[in-house]
């Protein structure tokens, strides 16, 4: 098994908004991405398993994230990728789905696994 970190980087001179993951050994992180989070410097892979972050979510799958659509993006340009989002009970929420949001395969809470 392969672990991979996230590696963002910001709309610039270098093109559009974008994220990767690279090979992590498990080790400290050593380098930040271009938002400031702890990356890798590892080889860049396609994970087959995604953690993704939820700030709030829907039984339907669809997450809402902490902006910037990293995550969005990526999963829309690697389909057939599991992606488990990751977030609490209480932030179970109600909220208009919009055209670039992509459904999660599943959510997992600390209460439950929800399965679209």
């Amino acid at each position: 098994m392969q672990l991979a970190l996230p590696f963002a980087r910001k709309a610039g001179d270098h093109g559009p908004a974008a994220m990767t993951f690279r090979r992590w050994d498990g080790q400290e992180p050593t380098v930040k991405d271009e938002c400031g989070i702890p990356s890798s410097t590892g080889p860049v892979l396609v994970p087959e398993v995604l953690l993704v972050p939820c700030l709030c979510y829907t039984r339907e799958g669809f997450r809402l994230g902490y902006g910037g659509g990293y995550f969005d993006r990526w999963i829309e340009a690697h389909p057939g990728v599991t992606t488990i989002g990751l977030g609490w009970s209480c932030c179970e929420a109600a909220f208009e789905v919009q055209p670039h949001d992509q459904a999660l395969t599943v959510v997992l809470t600390e209460r439950e696994l929800i399965a679209p």
